[in-house]
């Protein structure tokens, strides 16, 4: 007799007057019967949904937690409700692609354009200007707006071009490539690792990820800015309230991201903090 028969015959000899069982549970039986334990079930088995809220109690009463533990050899483990899990994370896998998208963010984000377009317009070596920053902030300081707003738009879109092209990989990607990008600002290899603040860098990461964390972040920024007269007061006002704006987006990985880069941008500007509590920092529009 063939297993869809024994189902059929054990459905009888219970009292079943309703017939045979339906495709899906007799899929199920057929598979039990087999020998098979549940959490063999094929991915089309387990998403098809049950007829009946507990066809078989020892499938479907399981703890919620059970759904979520790994399962060794990388299997999916079925959950109730008719659902595969995915498999865990191959790390062997993924590692080279996390380290490319590190290393291809650090690379574009060590490009130094302050450094690069003060040098192509005949003002010398900006680290030898006002804060010695090579920034917007410090290139402003020269009194070339057009030069600051270059540099501005450079060191923002190099992370911007970071996250999008990793992206391409997926989102995990992407978030490396933000952090690499970051890090080849404040630390680019090219100018023994003392590079930038890294607050344009900043915003252009976060353009690439959640554009609308950038209008938030803009509107902080101009608005301290255009009381206070300080953009380094302006930037960590507005840096610190770029993580609450992502939770309250619900982008709890880039909020994640963006706190360490937060932590980053004031641990960098740790000596425009104590300016500001001394009243010695400069202010926007004052030359060197």
């Amino acid at each position: 007799m063939t297993i869809e028969g024994k189902c059929r015959d054990r459905e009888v000899a219970r009292g079943n007057a309703a017939g045979p069982l339906p495709a899906p549970a007799r899929e199920v039986a057929a598979v039990i019967l087999a020998g098979q334990p549940p959490h063999y079930l094929s991915p089309e088995q387990t998403r098809r949904p049950h007829p009946s809220p507990t066809p078989f109690p020892g499938l479907t009463n399981r703890r919620k937690s059970d759904c979520h533990a790994p399962r060794s050899r990388g299997r999916s483990k079925p959950c109730p409700g008719g659902f595969s899990l995915p498999d865990p994370i191959s790390w062997s896998f993924v590692w080279p692609y996390y380290l490319a998208a590190l290393a291809f963010g650090y690379l574009l984000g060590s490009i130094p354009f302050g450094v690069i377009l003060t040098r192509l317009a005949g003002l010398g070596d900006i680290r030898a200007i006002g804060s010695g920053n090579i920034g917007a902030t410090n290139v402003l300081r020269t009194g070339r707006k057009g030069l600051a707003l270059a540099t501005v738009l450079g060191d923002g879109l190099k992370g911007t071009a970071a996250v999008t092209v990793a992206a391409l990989y997926g989102p995990e990607t992407a978030v490396i490539a933000g952090l690499g990008a970051f890090l080849g600002h404040l630390f680019p290899v090219w100018l023994k690792f003392r590079g930038g603040k890294g607050v344009a860098t900043y915003i252009g990461i976060l353009l690439g990820l959640h554009w609308p964390a950038v209008l938030v972040f803009a509107a902080v920024w101009i608005l301290v800015a255009y009381i206070t007269r300080y953009s380094s007061l302006a930037a960590l006002l507005a840096t610190l309230a770029t993580p609450a704006v992502l939770w309250s987006f619900d982008r709890i990985q880039l909020m994640q991201l963006f706190v360490v880069l937060t932590v980053l941008v004031w641990i960098r500007h740790s000596g425009n903090i104590a300016k500001l509590i001394a009243g010695k920092e400069r202010r926007i529009g004052r030359q060197a």
